[in-house]
């Protein structure tokens, strides 16, 4: 595994989802009440920005369509036997780290 550092810890709130760019990869890091989630900030339906979304609870709402996705496994709500990537994240210090070369589960 090969992480990346993505962001500080302070720089997403609880409750709040920020997009990153990591090696080329649009990810989408969400906080829940200071457990972070990572996934592939591209939306299935037409690639709106995930990480532009709004959060509430586990869920992301795209913000151009309205596909909603679980940032804890980035299945999408509706259907969940599709949906995005989601990568592996670790907390280091007060800074977040993602793989965003291998799915969070491999």
């Amino acid at each position: 595994m090969t992480f990346l550092r993505a962001t500080s810890k302070a720089d997403i709130p609880p409750g709040q989802i920020r997009e990153i760019r990591l090696n080329g990869t649009s990810v989408a890091i969400a906080n829940l009440d200071g457990k972070f989630f990572a996934i592939n900030s591209v939306c299935l339906h037409h690639g709106g920005p995930l990480g532009d979304g709004e959060l509430e609870g586990n869920v992301v709402t795209c913000p151009w369509h309205g596909w909603q996705y679980d940032v804890t496994t980035g299945k999408l709500v509706q259907q969940p036997t599709d949906g995005v990537q989601c990568y592996a994240v670790e907390l280091r210090g007060e800074d977040v780290f993602v793989d965003v070369g291998a799915s969070a589960g491999d």
